[in-house]
């Protein structure tokens, strides 16, 4: 790409990561800000939530979790379809791989231009991209919510509604209180909206909100231990998601161009938030999303390497 790069494509900076128990067999696998992964184990099998993006890097998840445990890894969880979630799955060997119809859909629609979008726009997270057989394909679905027995173990997977993409699934752990979010939650991190639904994913998180969990793991971010801290990680992902999808409301209802409503979103946003994770990495995405959306787009347009040049064109001074 000639001209200015996108802030991700400059990033090439290792993150350390953090592997810390959450409650009793439950995991998390976070690295300030990268994409985390969620481990729930049971009486008698393991279940992986997203799978990082190459077979390569899960291999690192699957060393810490021979560390704390020998059972068998049986499920992958996908909580929706973007490659740096789920192009690793491949190397954990397990039973199933689940995931929302929606998220399936998804991938049949768009999963071969996602890859490719995401893979260059963002090569640190694609580390070993070689190792990546394909694209990932679920081999178990569900439409509203599905209960998975870990021997007397219950985790309850469902999709709360759309938000972050069409399909997003938690997992839940009730007798632990302990949440999987994916990225409809993220933890002074910036969300990722160029797939979203920005008017529906407040509303999806004030669903995961009344659950109470006492832990989550949210998409990026640290790992979150007590009601509080979750409920306080929950409402600032709202806050930026109303500030976000607010002010391209105003701007598109002035009549602004898309350049102009990503400055007016930069007015309001930069001091708040500017300090987040992936913040200027997200900001083009999020802004040509919310400004798809509130001009009445409902369906998030594909992004491929050609539309994605194309947004950062039109955005540059």
């Amino acid at each position: 790409m000639s001209g200015k790069a996108f802030a991700s494509q400059a990033d090439l900076t290792a993150k350390a990561v953090t592997f810390s128990a959450i409650g009793e067999g439950l995991y998390a696998y976070t690295a300030q800000g990268d994409p985390n992964t969620g481990i729930i184990i049971g009486d008698d099998s393991c279940m992986v939530i997203d799978a990082q993006a190459t077979p390569l890097m899960a291999q690192d998840v699957i060393a810490r979790v021979r560390a704390v445990t020998d059972k068998p890894i049986k499920y992958v969880l996908l909580s929706h379809y973007h490659a740096v979630r789920v192009l690793g799955a491949s190397a954990y060997g397990a039973s199933e791989i689940i995931a929302h119809e929606a998220t399936r859909k998804l991938i049949v629609e768009r999963g071969a231009e996602d890859m490719a979008s995401e893979i260059g726009r963002f090569p640190r997270l694609f580390r070993g991209v070689d190792t990546v057989p394909g694209l990932t394909w679920p081999t178990l679905t569900f439409a509203g919510s599905l209960t998975l027995w870990l021997g007397k173990r219950r985790v309850e997977i469902s999709h709360p509604g759309r938000g972050h993409t069409a399909g997003d699934t938690i997992a839940w752990v009730p007798d632990a209180g302990v949440l999987f979010s994916g990225d409809l939650v993220e933890y002074k991190s910036a969300c990722y909206c160029g797939d979203a639904f920005l008017r529906e994913w407040p509303q999806t998180i004030a669903r995961l909100a009344a659950l109470d969990a006492v832990a989550l793991v949210p998409g990026r971010g640290d790992a979150l231990v007590g009601s509080a801290t979750v409920k306080a990680a929950m409402a600032g992902t709202a806050d930026f998601l109303n500030a976000l999808f607010g002010t391209a409301e105003r701007a598109v209802a002035r009549g602004l161009s898309l350049k102009e409503t990503a400055a007016a979103v930069r007015a309001e946003m930069d001091k708040p938030f500017g300090d987040y994770a992936i913040y200027e990495h997200c900001l083009p995405f999020n802004v040509s999303r919310a400004y798809d959306e509130a001009r009445g787009i409902d369906w998030p347009r594909i992004w491929t390497d050609e539309r994605d040049v194309a947004m950062w064109t039109a955005l540059q001074d």
